[in-house]
């Protein structure tokens, strides 16, 4: 392996790293938002989401990036699709310069993957199953986001070759469709007990926001290795003389620096915008960061910062009345994760369509435009939700989706653990300790 392939598989081995923060951060996060007899159980979701997602993708997800990026307008590659199969000599120990980066490469879309599957797990707590809510992240994560992922977010990805869509940090193909998929399932979970009554939606309390708040912090310090896994790193085998090293996802020329200006007014404008619309609520206001550099994913290789700063603002404002918005259907979201990675992602996606309205593409591709940019949007929420509602609404018919109702009274610590999480001061109900 020469030097530039090395540096190659350093740049995506450290984005692996941070992105393992990400896991970390949604753990604590969530763990912090359950209530006390939940904390255990809703830890080994996040591990094993982490696990299995990792594992399957090995197996058959990665492939589906390589074989359907033309589907359906071209067909299924099964050609090009061979190198992601796990018995190609890509996918294992290999010193060539051709293929021994491939790795770090798969390694990045795997915490991709599983990024989906956190983003469910925290809006579905104390009342799923952990069989089923692990069926359901594998299809997800190994699944419908790669299949997303090969069509949006790709240098032959249809979505760009046929329609010019342009979303550099994801907010489609991971924040839409994770959002979407979750919709459909809490849709047939159902809110926990207590939550709604009398059709008025009724406040469960986080056990340790503090816990929830560094959660965030911690996903914050992930983002900036997420971003990594969205730049094409090519070290010195840049073709396009006279640019960076770096390219996006769709091979155009961009910079670790236009993506740290926007990553970091992303932050700071969302979490801004929420403090004030939802009147300093803490929860509200440190989702607020992650609200905004969703809201400026599509475009944050192109945003001037300012830019950025305003159209971040603007998504972690919207966050705390779209939350409520969601509520009045009678929709539990814990975590409000079909707010923030959905809704941002809708207003993130649809606002880039206007602002990079004529930009050109890569490749003599269309240009962006609103009307790609928005039937792009409609297309991943569309992959997201139907196949979320369709396998969750068959588990809930066969019994296999919720767990029953005294279960979850006495907490899934007890049941899909079993343990305590604080012994020595609480009982798994909450209740002081005899």
């Amino acid at each position: 392996m020469d030097t530039a392939t090395a540096l190659v598989d350093l740049f995506y081995w450290i984005s692996i790293a941070l992105m393992i923060a990400i896991h970390a951060g949604f753990l604590a996060y969530e763990m912090g938002v359950s209530r006390s007899k939940n904390v255990l159980a809703t830890a080994m979701k996040n591990l094993l989401t982490f696990a299995v997602v990792v594992a399957t993708f090995y197996f058959f997800g990665f492939w589906f990036y390589y074989a359907f990026q033309q589907f359906p307008y071209g067909g299924i590659d099964w050609e090009g699709a061979k190198v992601a199969l796990p018995w190609s000599s890509a996918m294992g120990p290999n010193t060539s310069s051709e293929e021994g980066w491939m790795g770090t490469f798969w390694g990045a879309f795997a915490l991709f993957a599983a990024t989906t599957g956190s983003i469910m797990s925290g809006a579905v707590l104390e009342r799923i199953r952990t069989s089923a809510f692990l069926i359901l992240t594998v299809v997800l994560g190994s699944v419908v986001w790669i299949i997303a992922a090969s069509w949006g977010w790709a240098t032959n990805g249809w979505m760009l070759t046929e329609w010019g869509w342009h979303d550099f940090g994801a907010a489609g193909c991971v924040h839409l469709i994770a959002g979407a998929f979750t919709l459909g399932v809490l849709i047939n979970l159902g809110p926990r007990i207590g939550r709604f009554i009398n059709g008025v939606a009724v406040t469960i309390k986080p056990h340790n926001l503090p816990m929830t708040m560094l959660g965030l912090m911690l996903i914050f310090i992930g983002f900036f290795g997420f971003l990594m896994g969205c730049v094409v790193y090519l070290g010195a085998g840049n073709p396009i003389e006279g640019t960076t090293a770096f390219l996006n996802i769709f091979g155009a020329p961009t910079t670790l620096s236009a993506v740290a200006f926007s990553t970091l007014m992303g932050l700071s404008g969302g979490i801004i915008g929420a403090y004030v619309s939802s009147r300093g609520e803490p929860f509200w206001t440190i989702s607020g960061g992650l609200a905004g550099v969703i809201s400026v994913a599509p475009g944050m290789d192109l945003y001037h910062p300012a830019l950025a700063f305003v159209i971040a603002m603007g998504g972690g404002m919207l966050i705390p009345f779209l939350g409520r918005f969601i509520e009045r259907f009678g929709i539990d979201d814990v975590v409000g994760a079909v707010t923030v990675h959905g809704g941002c992602a809708v207003y993130g996606l649809v606002v880039s369509g206007f602002v990079l309205w004529g930009y050109p593409n890569v490749a003599g591709y269309p240009d962006v435009t609103p009307w790609g940019q928005a039937g792009g949007t409609l297309v991943m929420a569309a992959l997201g939700f139907i196949p979320g509602y369709l396998i969750s609404l068959l588990m809930k018919k066969m019994g296999t989706l919720r767990v029953p109702a005294e279960v979850e009274a006495a907490g899934l610590d007890l049941s899909e653990v079993p343990a305590e999480a604080y012994p020595e001061s609480l009982s798994a109900t909450g209740r002081p300790a005899a």
